[in-house]
């Protein structure tokens, strides 16, 4: 008998753990992206703020199964699936049967229906966002070294970040030191005391997925250097001159940058299929789709149902131990093994982020925390580990080495795109 044919829509942390998995396995795989690399999303804020550079977070796929006997990657979009006829469709044309079909499409940015906000803010949930965003701050300070107007100055040099999560927390933290940087060195006419970086956040607090400790924590060290939280505080409209916020409060700025909530990326996904209130498609214990013979839905496009725990956290360990999972239940499978395997678990590992220079939170199971240089190298080298390819890792504990002695970011160039601001 022919193997079996395994398709994976998506090649994020899900996907690639799941197509890693497969490899050597008595499957046929095919990996479908419609980018031809994996893309590291943790350190998305740092290409941003000029740490590091894109190929540092990326990694070609094909260089990942180049010996590979039985794993492929086809970089394409996907346009659908027809889970009755077992294809997945191209926007190309072009159908793609399969025997066993992986959904691991992950999550893009969501805006919770304010389109307004959506065409002026930068996300960051892909490399152009990364790229995009650097451009448009640097290009920021450039224009505000030679304005001379005041209130113009003033919005130019006002960065706000919407969203008090992990994202947020770093990237305002990021952006902070990079303005400790080139703030009257580079741009000899802009005083750091004239920046003004404003992270706004709905909830009470800081990092509420984390301990209150590790969320005042955090806020007490944005707030040191020189981060103006705002709480309770959410945001009603945007313009590319200004934020307004829910009680009314405008903000003259030119940098809206989005961090506060993901949706999945279910475009592709059968919409009969059943949904948790944010769109997640429900799956089985098993991770299987309901009714769909060999189709399974993994990471943040899909969630099994928890008890009283609601669902899994659209994080990245989650969605890498169920690809594997899964790997693991279609070897089975095809092996003709007839056990049933034990439900789906997930091991959580421990959450972290980082604050900023010498600055992290840590939480780990059982309630053992860090903050502090502790936490800070807990989640370094945790990153380090994590990273894709021998190269990305060097390159990213030179880069990080390099701003921890000489206190400077020097990957800021800016790139013409076309489309390097908020619009």
């Amino acid at each position: 008998m022919a193997d079996q044919r395994v398709v994976i829509v998506g090649a994020g942390f899900g996907g690639l753990a799941c197509a890693r998995k497969l490899d050597g396995a008595p499957v046929q795989v095919l990996l479908l992206d419609r980018h031809n690399y994996h893309l590291f999303t943790p350190l998305l804020y740092q290409v941003a703020t000029g740490l590091l550079n894109p190929s540092d977070i990326a990694y070609p796929l094909r260089a990942i199964f180049r010996r590979s006997r039985n794993v492929r990657f086809r970089q394409a979009t996907v346009d659908g699936v027809d889970l009755g006829r077992r294809v997945v469709r191209l926007t190309d044309g072009a159908e793609l049967p399969f025997d066993y079909l992986v959904l691991a499409t992950g999550s893009v940015d969501n805006y919770f229906g304010n389109e307004a906000v959506a065409r002026v803010s930068i996300g960051l949930k892909a490399l152009a966002d990364a790229t995009r965003m650097r451009n448009h701050v640097l290009t920021c300070l450039e224009r505000a070294d030679a304005e001379t107007e005041p209130e113009a100055r003033r919005a130019l040099l006002t960065f706000v970040v919407v969203g008090g999560g992990p994202t947020g927390v770093e990237c305002s933290g990021a952006l902070a030191e990079l303005m400790d940087i080139v703030a009257g060195k580079d741009y000899h006419q802009v005083s750091r005391d004239e920046i003004r970086i404003i992270l706004v956040e709905g909830a009470d607090r800081l990092l509420n997925a984390f301990s209150p400790h590790l969320g005042h924590y955090a806020q007490r060290i944005l707030t040191r250097r020189g981060v103006d939280i705002r709480t309770r505080a959410l945001v009603k409209a945007a313009d590319a001159r200004s934020v307004t916020l829910a009680d009314g409060t405008r903000i003259d700025c030119e940098t809206i940058i989005w961090s506060a909530g993901v949706r999945p990326n279910d475009e592709v996904v059968d919409a009969s299929l059943a949904r948790f209130r944010n769109h997640r498609v429900t799956v089985d214990a098993w991770l299987r789709v309901p009714g769909a013979t060999g189709v399974y839905a993994i990471g943040d496009v899909a969630s099994p149902k928890l008890g009283d725990q609601g669902e899994l956290p659209m994080l990245s360990p989650p969605a890498m131990q169920g690809g594997r999972y899964v790997a693991q239940t279609i070897v089975d499978a095809v092996r003709g093994l007839q056990r049933e395997r034990s439900p789906f678990h997930y091991l959580d590992k421990g959450t972290m982020a980082t604050v900023g220079r010498n600055a992290g939170v840590t939480h780990l199971p059982g309630g053992l925390e860090f903050t502090g240089f502790i936490g800070w190298l807990t989640w370094l080298f945790v990153h380090i580990y994590y990273l894709i390819g021998f190269r990305n890792r060097i390159s990213a504990l030179g880069s990080w080495a390099w701003d921890y002695v000489r206190h400077d970011r020097p990957i800021r160039i800016i790139l013409a795109t076309g489309n390097d601001g908020a619009e």
